[in-house]
């Protein structure tokens, strides 16, 4: 059997049973958790660029552990030269295990990696309990060697709780390592 995650460990040992005392839970499925993180990158009108869109898609599976899906445009947009189905970016949708060590290496080692960062803004919640941020790029990751990179990637790391509020996902994720700026 494999080990489990560190940050899995972590929510079980320590974190539920905070969190289930803090907001006065009884019934241990009630308790704020970790649903999934869904990791995004747009890279715009990629069937010109299938070079770029190939770049991104082998460095977003090696960040995620995981190979990601082709994202494509709902609508026509004629101003941004879009046709509907066209391929505009990638996503990677993490549960379980691979989700807690991707969040493990996102807030031990990529976000302190970013140039002058202060902080995640607390204001990335969506009122739901669910926290979006964003990365300008990839190469904050260790797993990406920076000097083989071509295009500078961003990138969209949407943290989806079973939280009802906002003040419970905050404090689930705040126990769990996220650092919010104050």
């Amino acid at each position: 059997m494999a080990m489990a995650a560190r940050l899995l460990e972590q929510y079980r040992k320590d974190v539920a049973p905070a969190l289930a005392e803090e907001f006065s839970v009884s019934n241990a499925l009630a308790v704020p958790r970790l649903a999934k993180v869904v990791v995004s990158i747009g890279v715009g009108v990629a069937d010109d660029q299938d070079a770029r869109l190939d770049a991104a898609a082998a460095e977003l599976a090696l960040i995620t552990g995981q190979k990601p899906v082709m994202t494509r445009a709902r609508k026509s947009i004629s101003n941004f030269k879009l046709r509907e189905g066209m391929k505009v970016g990638l996503k990677v949708t993490l549960r379980g295990q691979r989700m807690y060590e991707f969040l493990d290496r996102l807030v031990s080692l990529a976000i302190p990696r970013v140039k002058d960062f202060r902080g995640l803004n607390p204001s990335g919640f969506d009122g739901r309990g669910n926290y979006n941020m964003g990365l300008s790029e990839q190469t904050v990751f260790p797993e990406i060697d920076p000097d083989k990179v071509q295009f500078v990637q961003g990138m969209n790391i949407a943290m989806i709780t079973t939280a009802r509020t906002d003040e419970q996902a905050r404090r689930l994720l705040s126990l769990l390592g996220v650092p919010f700026r104050t």
